[in-house]
């Protein structure tokens, strides 16, 4: 990010989001080493209320102004088989995957219309353009977050405001280990770091050849 932009991403942990915040700066709590090495304003936040979501941004710009990225990282699973799914379980997947980032992007796209610019990122998954046996609720609400990527990229990137969708297809490698790297060997994982580097480079764009979608993947995954 060139100096005096700024992002704000919704859902923020140890993985993906930490790349992409600190790359991007070069529970708010455990956030803290991450704020104070990035400079970052950790913002406890339910992306499914909509005046949270207000507050939020109200934060952002009272601090350093409008933002010219949002992305929006949020994500909740409900898994088992399909008769077994608690109703409740399967609403909240639906609403933290789809509706948070509804809520999250019309406000940026509120805030970034007036001056003709900004950028709109939705983080997505293999289970937004495939569905998984068990996974119906997660499939759900990422087929869900794409369909309003792809609506919003139609409206806003003549009004220059580029909307971009990531499909991760595959498993994310957490700093706390994970065992599935033991057995997919070195590149049977996606690094979080180079994942912030695809959304970076989209970022840098030219408006005359924007990407829409994006799809990453270890080569070991089955297409």
């Amino acid at each position: 990010m060139k100096p005096g932009e700024v992002t704000l991403i919704v859902g923020a942990g140890s993985g993906l989001s930490a790349s992409l915040a600190k790359l991007f700066a070069r529970d708010t709590a455990k956030l803290a080493p991450l704020a104070a090495e990035t400079g970052a304003l950790p913002i406890a936040c339910d992306a499914t209320d909509a005046a949270q979501v207000e507050a939020m941004f109200g934060a952002v710009e009272a601090r350093w102004g409008v933002p010219d990225l949002v992305v929006y990282n949020a994500g909740y699973r409900a898994r088992g088989p399909f008769v077994e799914l608690d109703p409740l379980e399967v609403e909240r997947s639906i609403r933290v995957s789809a509706f948070g980032g509804f809520l999250a992007a019309q406000a940026a796209a509120r805030r970034m219309l007036p001056r003709g610019a900004g950028a709109i990122f939705f983080t997505g998954a293999s289970a937004s353009v495939k569905g998984y046996a068990e996974s119906a609720p997660f499939a759900m609400g990422k087929f869900a977050l794409r369909g309003l990527a792809q609506s919003l990229a139609r409206e806003l990137a003549p009004k220059g405001i580029h909307v971009a969708h990531f499909v991760i297809d595959g498993g994310i490698l957490s700093p706390r280990g994970d065992a599935r790297a033991g057995t997919r060997g070195p590149d049977g994982m996606l690094l979080p770091e180079e994942i912030a580097k695809t959304y970076l480079a989209v970022y840098r764009q030219h408006r005359s050849a924007w990407t829409w979608e994006v799809e990453l993947r270890p080569w070991v995954e089955k297409f």
